[in-house]
């Protein structure tokens, strides 16, 4: 029960910040489950990604409806997106585990550190 309860609330704090910010699948759902819920980075980022079109969709509905997606530049990052995640997704088992931790703090640093000269 309580970690049903743990990962209803991981789940909706990263609905929020989803809809605030447009992130919530990786910056918050992945380091929840590895650190709150003890899952490995690999099963953190899997289980993330089955809930993103979920989040996503029920976001982007009252989005659209206020006119604030630009459709175009979604389509082409659907399609990166998808060729991205199928390749990482194909050969995530030849990274190292401790540098998939690595690699993901790494990338958070630095978007917040660009996110903040900006």
């Amino acid at each position: 029960m309580a970690a049903t309860v743990r990962i209803f609330t991981l789940g909706v704090v990263a609905g929020v910040v989803s809809g605030l910010f447009g992130v919530g699948g990786g910056v918050v759902v992945v380091p929840g489950l590895v650190l709150w819920m003890g899952l490995d980075q690999r099963s953190a980022a899997a289980t993330s990604l089955a809930t993103i079109t979920v989040t996503a969709a029920a976001a982007v509905v009252l989005f659209g409806r206020a006119d604030s997606v630009d459709w175009p530049a979604a389509g082409y990052l659907l399609i990166g997106s998808a060729v991205g995640a199928w390749f990482a997704a194909r050969h995530l088992d030849r990274v190292p585990r401790n540098w998939l931790s690595w690699l993901f703090a790494a990338l958070l640093i630095g978007a917040a550190a660009r996110l903040m000269i900006a």
